[in-house]
């Protein structure tokens, strides 16, 4: 196996590799560090590379290995193997920026997020932090201070966000895996610009310990990968309470990977093309949707077509949405959208935004309780296809904020719901980009999705991946 497709492998297949000693941990972080070093100042994926911290875990991984001689089954299931953090997630004793250039050299953290902490027992190496939006409050990774990151696809676009930067780095063949998160499509949005595997998980499945969630549970962690069976050995690695947790699920019986080889009966599936209030797919978003129709038809499942309208959704959730950006950070270090959502968020009062939740809370109910009579939803990510680097760059703030609602329609509302989610690629579009699509499944059935996921990438496996210039 040559070095590119090394950096392609699967993480779980990497693993192996590494407890049968055909691989050694620091080869491997070498192998991704050298990639970043050489190509990243293209895409900008990492605002923060680890490369002494990382080779230096690695080395000491490699010794150990090499001390247990064949002794190596009862390693973690990642030992050796990399992964990136974005940079809205706390790790101790370095900066978490938010995307804000200001605390690029600020007070570092004091202790890891739950899911740092998690991942570090589960094996892997942190390789670095990966760009996000500031604030983590638009569709795409563009924050002031920062060069703009860009999608390996073609890097005059955007690789979405606020998980822009994991998603690129997994696209440019910088790791197998990466942490994300998704407070309104942020781990969605990005597989789709990326032709990724990403699963926003239902709410309680992973903890926001030490920190808490801000945004009144519509944001969650979450997994992004190049094959479901690395996305749903992730989540169950970042999965289970922790205490204090205020929300929370029972642990699943069984693993999410063991989900991949589960066998399915005929689903029957509810398939939405139009987002009212806002509007309709895109020709390209139509086409992924049929393709991905006809994949499900053929597997045995039904697919009917549905209609929803989740105009009671749309103040309650901009309500949140803004209150998430004012964080007390002086408003002249933010940008021109975020400052416009302050000022915003300024004028409600605290009254305001609990009426918000309480009217997303009963509007979600509802939308639960229409759902229930299929076992899995089928709908776009975004509404229209992936926008190019800057393209929104110079409208006015809110004209800027109506472009990103109607792109983004069809993923908050799965916030405020709390049900699962995974985002799925479909097919290369005519203009060169990836394109996919979204299944949606009953609360805390990620299974169901992961197992249906599976079977779609068995029957039309997603063989392409970025031409990335070596």
């Amino acid at each position: 196996m040559n070095s590119e497709d090394l950096a392609y492998t699967p993480a779980l297949e990497q693993a192996r590799l590494i407890r049968a000693g055909e691989l050694s941990p620091l080869e491997l972080t070498d192998l991704y560090l050298e990639r970043i070093d050489r190509l990243d100042s293209r895409y900008n994926s990492f605002f923060l590379v680890l490369a002494d911290q990382a080779r230096a875990e690695a080395k000491r991984k490699t010794e150990e290995l090499a001390g247990r001689g064949a002794n190596a089954e009862d390693l973690p299931p990642f030992f050796g193997v990399p992964i990136s953090v974005k940079d809205l997630t706390p790790m101790a004793g370095l900066p978490c920026t938010y995307g804000l250039k200001i605390l690029r050299d600020r007070r570092p953290a004091e202790v890891d997020a739950g899911i740092v902490q998690k991942v570090r027992d589960a094996g892997f190496t942190i390789l670095g932090k990966t760009a996000t939006s500031q604030l983590g409050s638009t569709p795409f990774t563009e924050p002031r201070g920062f060069s703009p990151t860009r999608n390996p696809w073609n890097p005059d676009y955007t690789p979405g966000g606020s998980s822009g930067g994991a998603a690129a780095a997994i696209a440019a063949g910088f790791g197998s895996v990466a942490l994300a998160s998704d407070g309104g499509g942020s781990i969605r949005g990005p597989a789709y610009c990326c032709g990724l595997v990403g699963i926003k998980p239902s709410r309680g499945r992973v903890s926001h310990a030490p920190l808490g969630d801000k945004l009144g549970g519509l944001s969650i962690d979450g997994p992004l990968a190049r094959t479901v069976a690395d996305a749903a050995a992730l989540l169950d690695v970042l999965s289970g309470y922790i205490p204090g947790d205020p929300y929370w699920l029972p642990d699943p019986h069984g693993s999410f990977l063991d989900a991949t080889q589960k066998p399915l009966g005929s689903l029957r599936i509810g398939m939405i093309e139009d987002i009212a209030p806002v509007g309709t797919v895109d020709a390209i978003g139509k086409a992924a949707m049929q393709h991905m129709a006809t994949r499900l038809e053929a597997l045995g499942h039904q697919v009917e077509p549905y209609t929803v309208d989740f105009s009671a959704m749309v103040e309650p959730l901009i309500t949140v949405w803004q209150a998430g950006v004012d964080m007390g950070v002086p408003w002249f270090f933010l940008d021109k959208l975020n400052r416009w959502l302050r000022r915003r968020s300024r004028r409600n009062s605290g009254g305001d935004y609990l009426r918000a939740l309480m009217q997303i809370q009963t509007t979600s109910r509802e939308l639960v309780t229409k759902f229930s009579s299929y076992d899995v939803i089928l709908m776009p990510i975004y509404l229209h296809h992936t926008i190019q680097v800057g393209e929104w760059r110079r409208l006015s703030a809110p004209k800027m904020f109506e472009k990103i609602l109607n792109w983004v329609a069809p993923c908050p509302p799965i916030n405020a719901t709390g049900q699962p989610a995974i985002a799925l690629p479909t097919h290369l579009a005519p203009n060169g980009l990836p394109a996919g699509v979204q299944l949606i499944g009953r609360p805390a059935a990620e299974f169901t999705l992961i197992a249906l996921a599976a079977q779609l990438e068995a029957a039309h496996p997603w063989t392409h991946r970025a031409t990335v210039e070596e």
